[in-house]
């Protein structure tokens, strides 16, 4: 297990709060965006896309790559703002999300977007994407390594536990699975609208190895994430304790910012609260 010295936890912090900034900066005032599950995987994005995964900007189309699957295609704009970070988008796109002259749309499109691995949005199909993904990569006899990230609410999806059985039928080990377990969706607490508990031991029953982190944390989720990786004959599912709207106090465990628009004085608070938290970061 690599250790992750202090700088390099400040640097992944710091990359956290400007992909927050960014996605904020993208929806702006008076746009619908989905802020707050965007918002609960800053941490997770950061630690994959600037450090975890095989991904070179320059080179984003190399066939030995790593994939990232947004299986909660609906949370895009945290993975527009690390393509931006990484200078695959440009920064320019950003203000021209959601329009018909932009190249971000509310969900994932690799057709027009650079970066993107999958069509996503329909909530369940991502694990069935990267599960075919992985299979492929194991025929090519490639070691890539597949990560399908989910929403906790997505749960409920019945194609994903055919798409999770599957996996360990096929004994899949390159594939990781990521529960951003922010224990809220759309229209309040995921336990209020269709309660799944004990998900790890459901996850167990379908034969994966699981493990937990908090998704905060990015020392904890770089763990968790290399634990997976070691797992041998077996898929892998960390799930990450994490909180909707994390990194704006107005947003946090609120469904309101599951799809909002911002008014101009939240959008200022916004940017103002992560600034600070920047400044901190940064000493």
């Amino acid at each position: 297990m690599s250790e992750v010295g202090r700088e390099e936890v400040a640097r992944l912090e710091r990359l956290a709060m400007r992909l927050r900034r960014d996605v904020l900066e993208m929806i702006g005032i008076g746009k619908t965006g989905h802020l707050g599950g965007s918002f609960s995987l800053a941490e997770v994005a950061a630690v994959l896309y600037f450090k975890k995964m095989r991904f070179d900007p320059r080179d984003f189309k190399n066939p030995d790559r790593d994939r990232l699957v947004l299986s909660k295609g609906h949370a895009v704009l945290i993975q527009y703002a690390a393509l931006v970070e990484l200078g695959v988008i440009p920064r320019a796109e950003m203000a021209k999300l959601k329009t018909l002259g932009g190249i971000l749309q509310g969900h994932p499109d690799m057709q027009q977007t650079p970066g993107i691995e999958a069509v996503t949005g329909s909530l369940g199909q991502g694990l069935s994407i990267g599960l075919g993904l992985a299979l492929a990569m194991r025929l090519d006899r490639r070691h890539n390594r597949i990560y399908v990230v989910m929403g906790d609410g997505e749960l409920a999806e019945g194609q994903l536990w055919e798409a999770a059985m599957a996996a360990a039928a096929y004994k899949v080990d390159n594939l990781t699975a990521i529960v951003d377990r922010n224990r809220i969706q759309a229209t309040g607490p995921t336990a209020e609208v269709l309660d799944i508990p004990d998900i790890e031991r459901k996850w167990e029953a379908m034969g994966w190895k699981v493990f937990a982190a908090d998704g905060h944390d990015v020392s904890s989720i770089l763990a968790g994430l290399e634990r997976a990786e070691s797992v041998k004959n077996q898929p892998a599912v960390l799930v990450a304790e994490t909180v909707k709207g994390k990194g704006i106090s107005f947003a946090e465990n609120t469904a309101a910012f599951h799809n909002g628009a911002l008014s101009r004085e939240q959008y200022e608070r916004g940017l103002a609260e992560i600034d600070r938290k920047l400044a901190a970061i940064s000493g």
